[in-house]
């Protein structure tokens, strides 16, 4: 286990499982058409299992690992899913066995140097890598989306982890040692109700260290004002995400 890992969504495990929003299935058709093989696929800081049950669709195996023993416990079951508390960095995966790597909203937190010696040790000679984050979300409605940003990058902004830098410039600072593979562009987009939303703000790491903070929920004030101008609780508007993909190969 890293030493140095520091849990910031074991407190909110529970709201993480149910409010995150979910990747699009053309991303995960086009890694599998990437892989020259789908024997087994490790999904790295698996979180609750989210990236690990779309890959069940392609591999007969999915090692899915994280370092929250939190959010392994929130991960649902599949019999092609085996679930591990391990941190990115020493997985006890075998040498030159995994066909596939993948990494969803988590490289961020990773000690890179370490991480990518594990990935070039587990990896089949072609295998693939991929890394992906979605930035700040925009909201349909201009007045609705100004009070988010508000709340993203002032109120809730101080308590965001020095990490998250990282996902608002769509890893384009990070280091990425493999041989890219050029990936198409996804829409990440849903539609939510207020109360799905409001969901995704208290699932924040941010959110959950300013309630440890100051001891009271920002989420609540921010849905007074948003129920203003939302026209009733089962309207449902469009969310967008940025979503950047760092993909790569060992060999092309």
């Amino acid at each position: 286990m890293n030493k140095n890992f520091n849990d910031h969504f074991g407190s909110v495990a529970a709201d993480y499982v149910k409010n995150r929003p979910t990747y699009p299935p053309g991303l995960f058709d086009w890694l599998a058409g990437q892989c020259m093989s789908h024997d087994l696929a490790w999904d790295c800081g698996t979180g609750n299992g989210q990236a690990a049950t779309a890959l069940a669709r392609y591999f007969d195996r999915i090692l899915a690992t994280d370092a929250s023993a939190a959010q392994i416990a929130q991960a649902g079951g599949h019999p092609k899913i085996e679930y591990r508390v391990a941190s990115a960095e020493s997985s006890g995966i075998d040498n030159q066995c995994v066909d596939l790597v993948v990494i969803a909203q988590a490289l961020h937190w990773f000690d890179l140097d370490c991480f990518y010696a594990e990935v070039t040790r587990i990896l089949k000679p072609g295998g693939l890598v991929a890394a992906w984050s979605y930035g700040v979300l925009k909201v349909e409605g201009e007045e609705v989306n100004a009070m988010i940003q508000r709340f993203y990058h002032d109120e809730v902004g101080p308590y965001w982890p020095l990490e998250r830098r990282h996902v608002e410039t769509g890893y384009r600072d990070l280091s990425f040692p493999f041989i890219r593979i050029p990936a198409p562009s996804f829409a990440m987009s849903a539609r939510w109700t207020l109360e799905q939303l409001l969901g995704y703000f208290r699932s924040w790491s941010a959110t959950a260290h300013l309630i440890k903070d100051k001891g009271f929920d920002p989420v609540s004030s921010l849905e007074l004002r948003l129920r203003d101008h939302w026209r009733d609780a089962d309207q449902r508007r469009i969310v967008e995400w940025p979503l950047a993909i760092l993909a790569g190969s060992t060999i092309r």
